[in-house]
């Protein structure tokens, strides 16, 4: 089948089925609003839930922890705690594979506790099983920042696939300055957790039980927040509709 390549026929595997249609910029938005984890209503509202991993997401965030901490608060064994905290994560990647739904978030939550698990094994404080969740949201937080001084800031990348912008909100003063402060915002959500949770930690057992809970306190809830939060102060000014979008 021959096609456009400057008179030349299309090499294999790049002809077009006849009929079929080349990807829209609202296509080409919404595949990367989904590989992002973000998603919208067909309205311009922002779906917080869905975007925060959905209920089974929200589940496979907190669950893990919260066995960690209930169980060790109550039998204060540290071994068995991690054991089933590990548990927990393993079922919910063993339920997206027979369910034949994407592991990808249950791998990285089974992940995470792997290692979370692992430091506070090694070293014997409970404590540290909290450890990594701070150098990660450390990273994030450099990466966000990193991203504003390089004049990319990270929400605008994102929201403006969300928003069939595309990159062309970067030539507008003002949707870029709105993208810096939506990408502010994330930055203080992400450091309000290092500034309450930083001290909890180095109390040692006594702070143990209030940095589980404000841990999962402000996990998926307060993450969620801040998104809902920077994609409103990022609304086009002026535009119609629920959401302004």
């Amino acid at each position: 089948m021959t096609a456009p390549y400057g008179g030349h026929e299309a090499p294999d595997g790049e002809d077009q089925k006849q009929g079929e249609r080349a990807p829209s910029a609202a296509d080409l938005a919404g595949a990367y609003a989904a590989k992002a984890g973000l998603h919208r209503h067909h309205d311009g509202r922002i779906d917080v839930l869905r975007s925060a991993g959905g209920v089974r997401g929200m589940l496979e965030s907190i669950l893990p922890g919260l066995v960690f901490l209930a169980y060790f608060t109550l039998a204060q064994d540290l071994v068995l705690a991690v054991v089933l905290s590990l548990v927990v994560a393993a079922v919910f990647v063993v339920v997206r594979l027979v369910g034949r739904t994407p592991p990808t978030q249950a791998f990285a939550g089974i992940i995470g506790i792997g290692v979370s698990a692992a430091l506070a094994l090694f070293t014997g404080r409970a404590e540290n099983f909290y450890l990594y969740g701070f150098f990660t949201n450390g990273a994030y937080i450099v990466a966000l920042m990193a991203s504003v001084l390089l004049k990319w800031p990270l929400m605008g990348v994102i929201f403006g696939f969300l928003r069939n912008e595309g990159l062309h909100w970067r030539q507008n003063p003002v949707r870029a300055r709105q993208y810096r402060l939506g990408t502010w915002i994330m930055v203080a959500v992400l450091g309000l957790r290092l500034i309450v949770q930083m001290p909890l930690y180095l109390m040692g057992d006594a702070g143990l039980t209030a940095l589980g809970a404000t841990r999962l306190l402000m996990g998926v809830p307060l993450y969620a927040l801040g998104l809902w939060v920077a994609w409103l102060v990022t609304r086009p000014i002026g535009a119609p509709g629920p959401e302004g979008d």
